[in-house]
């Protein structure tokens, strides 16, 4: 029952988180900080409250190395969000985001001097060549659009597309870097995935004075945008406002429900779940908001969905389970 439960947080839960954040993105590209900000303050509530029990519980793992990660994930957080004021589709922010593999990967070999066997590396350059071929097509959707204009409008929107992509570039390294650094924790202090939830949104809150012109010019955009009577409780307020509350409320969800699922099921059944979870987040973002999506993007989108799922080895588990162990196993046996 826990992990049926688990399961359907994560798909509702991340799923309309996704499309809450496009339905916010769309009107308002560069809302980032403003939906950053109330994801974070909502999470370091929420955890002070019932996790560091008003402050009066310390934390099993040194502040000193909460500051570490929490600059890490606080730069992460803001840098992925702020990347869709560049030109970036919410589809390719989707796919490359799925590209953490190949960040962890690299940064595992270089850093913990890890070694992969040839279907890891197989995986990951397929996840490369997908990611690569979408990129590519967009690429291509903006010199387009960009020449429907002027040529310095159309070097402009280009050079800004570019800046939108090397800032997921840097969001995709720093994150495997903080999952790095967040694993040498884990075994010399313990699992305290909860704590680590809370003051990795906690203590990154007074980061947010930097962006809070920023915050506070879309607050006023959100105060006057349409007016919306919300379903069952009849009050009246700014639609924007509404679609930031729900995008905090299933941002939770979500996040409780990879929780939960991390503590019921093995590793590979979360990375499948999470897996299908944005593949249906993807398709969602295409048909609903039709978003612009040429062949050659599914096709790279494929690549990359079964380079992950090659990663986590779920396909020979898949394999394993319908068919049984290969010959080999069998004779052993």
């Amino acid at each position: 029952m826990g992990t049926a439960f688990a399961i359907a947080l994560v798909f509702i839960g991340c799923c309309s988180n996704v499309v809450f954040l496009e339905l916010l993105v769309r009107d308002f590209p560069g809302c980032g900080n403003i939906v950053t900000f109330a994801q974070f303050l909502f999470i370091a509530v929420e955890g002070f409250i019932f996790e560091s029990k008003f402050g009066r519980k310390k934390p099993a793992i040194p502040m000193s190395n909460y500051v570490i990660m929490v600059t890490m994930f606080f730069f992460v957080s803001v840098v992925n969000n702020y990347a869709l004021n560049f030109n970036i589709a919410m589809p390719l922010h989707m796919i490359f985001r799925s590209g953490s593999l190949i960040a962890n990967m690299i940064l595992g070999i270089i850093i913990l001097k890890k070694r992969y066997s040839a279907s890891k590396y197989l995986s990951i350059v397929l996840v490369s060549i997908g990611i690569f071929i979408c990129t590519i097509m967009s690429a291509k959707q903006v010199q387009n659009s960009a020449n429907e204009g002027s040529e310095e409008v159309g070097v402009y929107a280009f050079v800004h597309w570019l800046i939108g992509i090397a800032m997921l570039t840097f969001a995709l390294l720093m994150s495997a870097r903080m999952g790095i650094f967040q694993e040498t924790l884990y075994k010399k202090y313990g699992k305290h995935s909860k704590e680590a939830l809370f003051y990795n949104h906690c203590l990154p809150l007074p980061g947010f004075l930097l962006f809070s012109t920023n915050i506070y010019r879309h607050s006023i955009y959100f105060s006057q945008s349409s007016p919306m009577t919300v379903p069952l409780v009849g009050l009246t307020v700014p639609i924007m406002w509404f679609y930031l509350f729900m995008n905090v409320i299933t941002q939770y969800v979500c996040i409780r429900g990879v929780f939960i699922l991390t503590t019921e099921c093995a590793s590979l059944t979360v990375t499948l779940v999470v897996t299908l979870r944005k593949f249906l987040s993807l398709i969602f973002s295409i048909i609903y908001f039709q978003n612009p999506f040429t062949v050659w993007h599914w096709v790279g989108t494929t690549v990359v969905f079964v380079g992950t799922l090659l990663y986590t080895e779920v396909l020979s588990s898949l394999y394993t389970a319908l068919l049984g162990p290969p010959a080999k196993e069998k004779k052993k046996e």
